[in-house]
């Protein structure tokens, strides 16, 4: 089993800041890439940020504003926020593309957390 926990979600008013955090724990191998998606109502789901192969991508909307990291020792990635705008507003999902121990065998799939709640709004 995997679980991803985030947390760090909330409201802020335009151009504040958030950190949001999610870690991977289970039977992990391998993690292949790790990174954030959002859905805002009514919208499908986008990539935020995501590392992967060693590089970092960021969707245009966020480059400039929203910084990924990672702490690869314990499987934990996190995003910065800052110069909030309203159009952020979305539901953040953390997701992790990696490899599962399941007994004598490894499995390879994607899983992702539960989503936080992310509200810019004055």
């Amino acid at each position: 089993q995997v679980q991803l926990v985030e947390s760090g979600g909330g409201s802020v008013q335009p151009g504040g800041s958030l950190r949001l955090s999610c870690a991977a724990s289970g039977a992990i191998v391998t993690i292949y890439s790790m990174g954030w998606y959002r859905q805002a109502p009514g919208k499908q789901r986008e990539l935020v940020a995501q590392v992967a192969s060693g590089s970092t991508d960021y969707a245009a909307s966020v480059k400039g504003r929203f910084t990924f990291s990672r702490d690869n020792a314990n499987n934990t990635v996190y995003l910065q926020m800052n110069s909030l705008k309203p159009e952020d507003t979305a539901v953040y999902y953390c997701y992790a593309d990696l490899v599962l121990r399941k007994g004598i065998v490894q499995v390879r799939g994607v899983y992702w957390g539960q989503g936080t709640q992310v509200t810019v709004s004055s």
